[in-house]
């Protein structure tokens, strides 16, 4: 029997094509996220999952596929899929990290430069008619060149990150789990502890992975360490930042403004305060939104999936 390929979400390129020769595919027809139900339902045939960040892949889910033998996410994070669970049923996941590294770390620098500057503002600015004669005061930012950057998980992303802040001048710090002697040698990055990183830091950028540890690491004390003219951004998950924190301490001056990539609740409702306020840039999950990096996170997904059903190694196997 030809294996059963259930995918959730139209992929860009031409990856769903490439799994049509090596089973009997289904794909969820709607441009929106696969409702659960039918997930449900479709996953009890199934022998293969091509899913996206959005989908829930717990223990009840899996439980109900008794013939599943790969689940292949066109994402980095995995926060989504219980992996515990994955293991225990001997089902393998891969993801796609690499090819979206570059992408996502300039969108970083994409965040802290609009934040900094107060691009969202400027921009404003112009299209409400207030741009009149030049004004020595008006929309004064922060500075880049010449700062210290604290960047929080320093893994791939964040030593993209680290390079890109050399060009600027900056002093690097990293918070990470475990020592980056390449970061370090490489970028001039400096490992501190997370409450010196806060403490020194003009730019936070947020580059780990969401773990139970690093859920709501950003919380009110984390704000009240930091400069009142601090910047953060968040690349990573939107759980790692108390979103309520976050909005006291913009709206009390307690850190100065920040950029969002990604937010909790995701996606963050158009009437949010967080969304309101005029120093705060929030966007909708963008990091690895280019045409290029897209169409490679659909085809290493696709390789993953197809290499778990020849069983060859994944090229990026997760569990």
């Amino acid at each position: 029997m030809r294996d059963r390929i259930i995918v959730t979400r139209q992929p860009p390129g031409r990856a769903v094509e490439r799994l049509d020769s090596h089973g009997d595919v289904w794909m969820w027809p709607h441009d929106r996220e696969i409702d659960h139900s039918v997930l449900e339902e479709k996953m009890r045939s199934a022998t293969a999952l091509y899913c996206m960040l959005t989908d829930r892949i717990d223990r009840d889910l899996l439980e109900s596929a008794g013939d599943l033998k790969v689940i292949s996410t066109m994402a980095v994070g995995v926060d989504n899929i219980d992996l515990d669970a994955c293991r225990e049923m001997g089902i393998a996941v891969g993801h796609t990290p690499e090819v979206l590294t570059d992408s996502t770390a300039d969108m970083a620098w994409t965040l802290l430069m609009a934040a900094s500057r107060r691009i969202e503002e400027a921009v404003a600015y112009v299209k409400n008619g207030q741009w009149g004669r030049w004004e020595p005061g008006a929309l004064l930012g922060l500075d880049v060149a010449r700062t210290t950057i604290g960047i929080v998980g320093m893994g791939r992303i964040g030593q993209t990150v680290a390079r890109r802040a050399r060009g600027f001048d900056m002093e690097i710090l990293y918070f990470s789990r475990s020592p980056q002697p390449h970061a370090e040698s490489e970028h001039g990055a400096v490992r501190v502890e997370f409450d010196e990183l806060l403490d020194r830091s003009d730019h936070v950028v947020i580059c780990c992975a969401l773990t139970d540890d690093t859920r709501g690491m950003f919380d009110a004390d984390a704000f009240a360490r930091m400069k009142r003219t601090a910047n953060v951004v968040n690349i990573a998950r939107g759980s790692i930042v108390n979103t309520d924190a976050l909005r006291d301490a913009l709206t009390s001056g307690q850190i100065r403004c920040a950029g969002l990539d990604v937010t909790d609740p995701e996606p963050v409702p158009a009437d949010h305060p967080l969304v309101a306020l005029p120093n705060c840039t929030v966007i909708p999950h963008l990091g690895s939104a280019t045409e290029r990096t897209r169409i490679a996170m659909a085809d290493l997904a696709a390789d993953n999936l197809i290499a778990a059903l020849a069983g060859a190694s994944m090229p990026a196997r997760i569990v």
